[in-house]
């Protein structure tokens, strides 16, 4: 719009699981971008937002930047550590979310936030969790404790956005109208303890929140008693029935994705990729391009337009897009980390705390941000054995849509016989690395956030930033392994690399020469090992051995290239090394073994 001028930047902060996405959300809508913080991994988001609509002027347009969760601008890891450079950076003002329902815990973010020269104020959220466990909390005398202003909130609903967005418009054009607390950032008068009051110079910030939480909060017993969302909650901790729940659950999850993707995949895209799609480009090719090697690359059975949609489209799309429904529900509805408690003791069993389960079930999406995620662990040891398991046994969610794909014509017995050999692998990996590596580790600490439903909005803009990472992520390798099996094929430099791997594949391994093909594409994306199969004659027994070895290969590009970042070459090196060493010894044993009695 014409009228609309840029100006800076404003942050968005605090703790992890306050409701900051729901407030992105509903102020900047769902574009937003996704971005790494220069010379690390960690990632925020920003969007852009308009204030001052009423003007004269016309409204400015604000960037704003949901910063990573905090707990402390103290750094303890890398995403405190983001989020202090951020307010160091400089900003025009902060929106410190709080949670209303554990007031004490956000507070000491709050307090410290009035080290810098930055306009700040604070919405109080998760009003309705907090009533419902019959905390009142005095906004106004908060307001003046924190000596910003304080709005009331329930994000999820809308509520209270109005009037922060005047709050933001009193401090930022100087208006009048600030009416919820102080906003020119001076300090409090209560505030004894702190350092950035005149001759204070111990400032214990845990003690000043607890204080605050306790002049602010009234606390009433429910009057309806604990709502069933917060009786649910504790109900999942408890080994019975949490353990059953847990079981259905991911049964559930599993009978999703693979059900409902191959209803997808086989009644909805693949005749759309095979009856539209592909007729239509080799139509279209075949008329300004002659017969011969060009026109195959093309679209011949290896086609770059051929595979590319079948592979891509039909047989992988459908399994990403429905995980990251299922998974994104969990996430936002609280239950992960519950899971991660309840299996706890069973973890430990392994050599991890439970909350690494978190990280085995994000490798389901994808290796690389559950490497990455690792980086919570409190110790190295942690991060090693759950790095090593998630490459040997959790096969992503690409690599497991072509995994189904390949499996579905088989026998009903085939899909669990591999997620217990899975299972079995992911065990045996997490144990003996356990044994290998010398170091600690440390009990679980975990925060628990509230149970709720996920708003939809919230919900539904981080989906599709997820599908929008995945396409822009895993697209451009999935491509390149597309476009190297087609030169492979129509060069027939397959055909050289399978006689030459011939007593590998078809002696030990008991498959099709051709099928080391998958070999040399895994090495680009791991899905890719199995793609190749598809289009492949293959008995039950082959089906499973070819399974089992795309499930053990050793990771892609990506993966090997975030464990060199994280732990080093040799360490990187040895994960690669070992996986595709047992990817084809085990899959040469299960196929020598089973033709003993076939």
């Amino acid at each position: 719009m014409s009228g609309t001028k840029r100006t800076g930047r404003i942050l968005l902060m605090g703790n992890p699981n306050v409701g900051k996405s729901v407030f992105f959300t509903q102020l900047t809508g769902i574009h937003a971008i996704s971005s790494n913080f220069a010379g690390t991994t960690v990632s925020y988001t920003e969007g852009r937002f308009k204030l001052g609509e009423t003007l004269e002027n016309g409204a400015k347009e604000f960037t704003l930047t949901d910063v990573p969760g905090t707990y402390s601008l103290e750094p303890t890891s890398d995403a405190e550590t983001v989020a202090a450079k951020m307010l160091e950076g400089g900003a025009e003002a902060v929106i410190c979310v709080l949670d209303a329902s554990n007031l004490e815990r956000n507070l000491h973010l709050a307090l410290d936030l009035r080290r810098y020269n930055i306009p700040v104020i604070y919405a109080l959220n998760l009003l309705d969790v907090a009533e419902r466990r019959g905390i009142s909390i005095k906004a106004k005398l908060l307001a003046h404790e924190l000596g910003a202003p304080v709005i009331p909130t329930v994000a999820v609903k809308k509520r209270g956005l109005d009037e922060l967005k005047r709050q933001l418009e009193a401090i930022l054009f100087k208006r009048d109208g600030g009416t919820t607390g102080a906003i020119d950032g001076s300090l409090p008068t209560s505030c004894e303890n702190c350092v950035l009051c005149p001759g204070k110079t111990d400032c214990d910030l845990w003690k000043t929140a607890r204080e605050i939480t306790r002049r602010v909060s009234l606390k009433k017993r429910p009057a309806n008693g604990q709502s069933r969302l917060d009786k649910l909650g504790e109900v999942v901790m408890k080994p019975f029935p949490g353990l059953p729940i847990a079981v259905f659950v991911t049964a559930l999850l599993i009978g999703f994705v693979a059900g409902a993707g191959e209803l997808l995949r086989r009644f909805i895209l693949e005749p759309f990729v095979e009856n539209i799609i592909v007729p239509f480009f080799t139509g279209v090719f075949s008329s300004i391009i002659n017969e011969g090697i060009l026109l195959n690359i093309l679209v011949g059975e290896y086609g770059i337009f051929v595979i590319g949609f079948e592979w891509i489209l039909a047989t992988i799309l459908p399994y990403v897009f429905l995980f990251y429904v299922a998974f994104s529900f969990l996430e936002d509805s609280g239950y992960l980390p519950r899971i991660s408690v309840l299996f706890d003791n069973i973890m430990r069993k392994l050599g991890v705390q439970g909350g690494s389960l978190i990280y085995v079930i994000m490798g389901f999406g994808c290796a690389v941000p559950a490497i990455i995620g690792t980086r919570a662990s409190t110790s190295r040891k942690e991060r090693v054995v759950i790095s090593t398991a998630v490459c040997f046994a959790i096969p992503c969610i690409s690599q497991t849509g072509a995994l189904i794909s390949l499996i579905s014509g088989s026998s009903l017995l085939m899909f669990p016989l591999m997620l217990l050999f899975m299972l079995f692998v992911f065990i045996l990996s997490a144990l003996i690395s356990g044994k290998l590596l010398k170091g600690r580790v440390d009990p679980l600490l975990i925060e628990l956030p509230n149970l709720l439903v996920p708003e939809p909005r919230a919900y539904a803009k981080k989906l599709i930033t997820r599908m929008k990472h995945f396409l822009l992520e895993a697209e451009f390798p999935m491509m390149l392994a597309i476009i190297i099996a087609a030169l492979l094929k129509e060069t027939g430099t397959i055909d050289v690399i399978a006689d030459f791997s011939a007593p590998l594949m078809s002696r030990w391994l008991g498959l099709p020469s051709a099928a080391v093909e998958g070999l040399i594409l895994g090495i680009i994306r791991r899905e890719m090992s199995v793609m190749p199969l598809l289009a492949l004659d293959l008995s039950e027994l082959q089906i499973f051995v070819g399974g089992v070895v795309s499930l053990l290969y050793l990771p892609c590009m990506a993966v090997f290239g975030v464990l060199v970042k994280e732990f080093g070459l040799k360490i990187a090196g040895a994960i690669s090394f070992s996986t595709t060493l047992i990817a084809l010894t085990v899959g040469g044993i299960i196929n020598q073994v089973a033709r003993l009695f076939i």
